[in-house]
């Protein structure tokens, strides 16, 4: 059984950074791989989701099939082929 290929939704603030792409379909079998796999692949996003810890930032919201992953089991959510996994960055309040 080959491993699964989750769809990751870009937001427009990253889409520079995967060649304007809104969908990207990224390997792993976790929302962590996913993310990591995402960082490897198109390496301007690592900063913009991963703090130096290596941890999701604060300020991004990840959902997987409509869900939050913070609800679930955060980066050790499953994902299994045909899952959509959502990146959302929180917009600044001011």
């Amino acid at each position: 059984m080959s491993a699964s290929m989750p769809t990751i939704k870009v937001p427009p603030v990253l889409r520079a950074e995967t060649g304007g792409q809104s969908e990207v379909v990224v390997d792993g079998g976790s929302v962590g791989e996913v993310l990591r796999n995402l960082a490897e692949t198109h390496s301007g996003t690592k900063d913009q989701l991963f703090s130096p810890e290596g941890d999701l930032n604060r300020y991004v919201n990840v959902y997987l099939n409509d869900e939050d992953v913070r609800v679930l089991d955060g980066l050790e959510t499953s994902v299994a082929e045909g899952d959509t996994v959502v990146i959302l960055p929180a917009m600044a309040g001011g």
